[in-house]
């Protein structure tokens, strides 16, 4: 596994848009949190469940743009949802610890969520 943050950053949302369970835990911290506008959860298991109900929702996930260092990571991307949410513009600002994800912060307009 890659040891800079811009590199495991791709790699997770590359296999995050193969909807790849198992790949995806591979790059988690087992003290990993995650933020987002709907939760604040801490923990391999939490998280890796509200992983997999995000990729039971999207279509695909397409990464416009990544950038970061050796212990963060901006990931920018675009998730396709099924009418009534469509298309979701969205941003990832992650830190590294012992070369896995330690935290997670999502920022995306949670708007078109009270759609559906």
């Amino acid at each position: 596994m890659a040891a800079n943050g811009e590199l495991l950053a791709h790699a997770y949302y590359t296999a995050m848009s193969k909807k790849n369970i198992s790949e995806l835990e591979e790059y988690l911290h087992s003290d990993v949190q995650m933020i987002s506008p709907f939760v604040k959860i801490a923990g391999k298991e939490a998280v890796l469940g509200a992983i997999k109900k995000f990729t039971s929702y999207f279509e695909t996930l397409t990464i416009r743009a990544h950038f970061g260092s050796d212990n963060q990571a901006v990931v920018i991307y675009d998730v396709a949802i099924a009418a009534p949410i469509g298309n979701v513009n969205s941003v990832a600002y992650m830190n590294f610890k012992d070369n896995r994800i330690f935290k997670i912060e999502l920022f995306f307009d949670a708007r078109p969520f009270d759609k559906k």
